[in-house]
């Protein structure tokens, strides 16, 4: 156990505000039910269960907002833009991605700076996967 010393505060990791693993294991799993059902997005993924598909993104995006470390002791770099190149990417598949990902987050219950905090990023991911034009 860390001892923190007297008079000083700790903050805490916007994953640890919002809940931690379980919630970001919640957000992963209602998005990926709206994926399942998609006829856009549902091609995108090779795999016929959704599940390891699943258990990355919750991985990375623990980590990326101060989680455990899993996903890059597992796979290493995230390399993002790398992994989804292979997939056609356009602004329909965005769109479809985010209003997935919008269900996903209301589910959540999240005060408005936290839901505004996740939203900001997620827009911003979701832009920067798009790699093709349309």
């Amino acid at each position: 156990m860390n001892e923190i010393p007297h008079g000083t505060v700790q903050e805490q990791t916007f994953y640890e505000q919002v809940g931690g693993e379980e919630t970001f294991r919640r957000l992963v799993h209602r998005f990926y039910e709206g994926v399942a059902q998609d006829p856009l997005l549902r091609p995108m993924y090779p795999e016929e269960d959704l599940g390891p598909a699943e258990e990355r993104l919750a991985l990375f995006l623990m980590q990326y907002w101060g989680g455990p470390r899993t996903y890059s002791e597992n796979r290493g770099h995230p390399r993002l833009r790398m992994r989804h190149a292979p997939f056609a990417v356009d602004r329909a598949a965005h769109d479809a991605w985010l209003t997935h990902m919008r269900a996903a987050v209301d589910d959540l219950g999240l005060t408005e700076e936290q839901d505004r905090t996740l939203w900001t990023y997620l827009t911003y991911a979701a832009a920067s996967m798009v790699n093709r034009a349309g």
